[in-house]
């Protein structure tokens, strides 16, 4: 080697610079030679600086040999930490839902290639039959990522002898171009369209079978439903029906009568759509009725005023729910009665107490379930004056007029015409009828009821098949009750009967109150005479009721501003109130013996309760506006409610505070007696207080 060259070597150690010869590119090896070099280079400048020490960091952490020699294990799982693990999937063999197990596998990439490693199966196959060449030389191996410029290029490598640099010629190389060029090369088979001999046999073709059914007609349909819209379409209907009607008597012979009906009573029926959705309709009234007074139902269900605990045993009314009907504004509330069988039901009586100014009625059914409309309606050629419903079966309404007449209704019937109406060849009254009253079924179980009228009859009205056949009970007169006497004898002038009452316990027993002011006690077995009479009122008496609970006591209003509380048995009253104004009606509580409600012109509810205060009224409260006047009132049979009506047809409905209901309280060692008991004895006490302080010495 000569000294240039020596020189070279050394220089090339030094700086780990690679020859370049011209024509031959440095190899892989050479290029590992530099780096190994370098690395050698930099730990002995390292070691010379700093020494073989290690420097620790200022703020590293040290730790104990216990800590040091303590092992911390970390699993490491090959699940996807994104994958979800609440997926589930219903199973139709073992209904149920099942979880679904997520693979947990994540691919970043996949390459799909058609090399062939040259030691497998397939290679040696392909060899076999000419698709490729043999020998070390070809190379084929499929992988997933891109080769390296190294293995892409075969670079030739340098021979060092005597400081020449010899290369390797292209006509040895057997991939070379001369190469190719010489030997002929074999025809490639196509790999891809490539099947074996044992998979090529006849596939059955594929069948599908389908069948295409008439879809069901759809329509859409969008309108506004407006009264008149509703009307017009009605009518249409009614057109269409009466069409028919006329094409079934044209085509049909007359022989076919009886057939013909029963086809147009099968195309009304069919053809009657109201009909159908009529229930469905009023339960989804009701639902947006209950959703949109939401606030009042949940008051008539929980609220209790609690004020009244510092109240001194004074009460308050609640307003609920208002009740009006359009078409019955012009008209007044004169009657009001609750169905003792459904207790959310209640009918109302619409007239007019103007006389001068009489024309139709009307008979209203609501419902607490819905206050916007009413679920019957029966108009009436004459103004309602009074109605009454059955106790046991409640649907049967008897209802009086003013023109003198007495009907009834039944619910369960079509139509607005009712089952039983008197006339004047079947004994109807002369005048108007102001009171009627249901009573216990006769001996052959009928049905029977009474009314009172202005002309002096009380008549007992019995329904029998089709019929409704009157019987005259008593007749009232100034002198008495008429008898039958000479002919020669003086004619009695008859008094007007406005109310009237049976008593609870005793089935023959009644009262009936005048236009003069008088109460009369009298029996369905003796109506010759009455038992006694008693001065009430200077006004003509408005209402006469019994006590629910003690068979002596009955109260009586009028139009001269007074109750009065009355025994039987006694001829004078045991309680008068002023309530300054006229009342219109009043009405026993049906949950305590000592509690009464009574109305008043004025617009003023009164409730009063005997056994705390004997002389005033524990409730006094305003609940219709200025120059309404209040006719009628009612206690529900079962809820603490009452409704009153007014002159201007509307009926309201109130709750009572819990002092208006308060029930008695034992004292210590004592057992109140239980039902109807303890509101006899409430009433009994009182009664006996009130003939004591009579006895007793001024």
């Amino acid at each position: 080697m000569s000294v240039q060259n020596s020189k070279a070597a050394a220089s090339v150690r030094k700086g780990s610079i690679v020859p370049k010869v011209p024509g031959v590119k440095p190899t892989k090896a050479a290029y590992k030679k530099k780096d190994e070099e370098e690395r050698v280079d930099k730990g002995v400048g390292w070691d010379e600086t700093h020494g073989k020490g290690l420097i620790k960091p200022a703020d590293q952490l040290e730790l104990t040999e216990a800590e040091l020699k303590e092992e911390i294990t970390r699993i490491l799982t090959a699940n996807n930490p994104h994958a979800p693990q609440n997926i589930v999937r219903y199973s139709f063999k073992e209904r149920s839902y099942k979880q679904v197990v997520v693979d947990q596998m994540a691919v970043h990439f996949v390459l799909e290639g058609s090399l062939v490693h040259q030691d497998s199966d397939e290679a040696r196959r392909l060899r076999a039959r000419g698709g490729l060449p043999g020998g070390p030389e070809v190379v084929t191996v499929e992988t997933g990522a891109e080769p390296d410029e190294d293995e892409t290029e075969t670079p030739a490598t340098p021979v060092e002898d005597g400081g020449e640099v010899e290369e390797v010629g292209e006509e040895d190389r057997p991939d070379s171009v001369a190469s190719k060029t010489d030997k002929k090369q074999p025809k490639l088979t196509n790999q891809i369209n490539f099947s074996e001999r044992g998979t090529q046999t006849l596939n059955n073709p594929l069948r599908e079978r389908s069948t295409q059914t008439e879809p069901p007609p759809r329509r859409n349909f969008s309108a506004t439903a407006n009264q008149w819209e509703i009307y017009d379409t009605h009518m249409e209907e009614l057109q269409k029906q009466e069409k028919n009607k006329e094409k079934q008597k044209a085509t049909l012979p007359k022989t076919d009568s009886d057939r013909s009906k029963k086809r147009l009573m099968l195309m009304e029926t069919q053809s009657d759509d109201f009909t159908k959705v009529g229930k469905a309709s009023k339960i989804f009234e009701r639902m947006i009725h209950q959703n949109t007074f939401d606030d009042i139902a949940q008051d008539f269900k929980y609220f209790e005023d609690a004020s009244d605990e510092f109240r001194d045993q004074e009460g308050t009314l609640l307003p609920l729910w208002k009740f009006q009907y359009d078409k019955a504004k012009t008209l007044s509330v004169t009657a009001l009665c609750w169905n003792n069988n459904i207790q959310d039901l209640f009918a109302v009586g619409m007239g007019s107490y103007n006389f001068s100014k009489q024309g139709c009625g009307m008979v209203v059914f609501y419902s607490l379930k819905n206050s916007s409309f009413p679920e019957y309606i029966y108009p009436t050629k004459s103004g309602v004056l009074c109605l009454d419903i059955h106790q046991q079966h409640s649907n049967l309404v008897a209802v009086g007029f003013y023109d003198g007449c007495v009907a009834v209704y039944d619910l369960k019937s079509e139509g607005l015409e009712p089952v039983h109406k008197s006339t004047a060849k079947t004994g109807k009254h002369t005048d108007a009828v102001w009171q009627v009253r249901w009573q216990n079924d006769d001996m052959d179980n009928n049905h029977n009821f009474y009314s009172v009228s202005s002309d002096g009859r009380v008549v007992s009205w019995t329904l029998v098949k089709n019929e409704l056949i009157y019987t005259d009970i008593i007749r009232l007169s100034l002198n008495g009750a008429v008898s039958e006497g000479p002919e020669d004898a003086q004619l009695p002038i008859f008094t007007c009967g406005t109310a009237f009452d049976f008593h609870k316990q005793i089935d023959s027993l009644f009262l009936v109150g005048t236009e003069g002011g008088k109460i009369h006690k009298c029996s369905k077995t003796y109506s010759s005479q009455f038992l006694e009479t008693y001065d009430a009122h200077s006004m003509a008496v408005d209402a006469v009721r019994w006590n629910h609970f003690h068979p002596k006591v009955f109260i009586s209003c009028s139009s001269d501003w007074t109750v009065k509380i009355w025994d039987h048995t006694i001829n004078t009253p045991m309680f008068t109130f002023d309530l300054n104004a006229a009342v219109g009606d009043v009405s026993w509580s049906p949950y305590s013996s000592t509690v009464f409600a009574a109305v008043t012109t004025d617009g003023k509810v009164h409730v009063f309760d005997l056994s705390i205060n004997k002389y005033e009224a524990i409730c006094r409260q305003s609940v219709v506006a200025k120059k309404t006047k209040l006719t009628h009132l009612e206690f529900n049979p079962v809820y603490p409610i009452i409704t009153v009506g007014d002159d201007r047809g509307y009926v309201t409905s109130f709750k009572l505070s819990p002092n208006l209901r308060m029930k008695p309280k034992a004292k210590k060692g004592q057992e109140l007696p239980k039902g109807p008991e303890v509101e006899v004895a409430k009433m009994e006490k009182l009664l006996s207080l009130l003939r004591e302080q009579e006895e007793s010495p001024v």
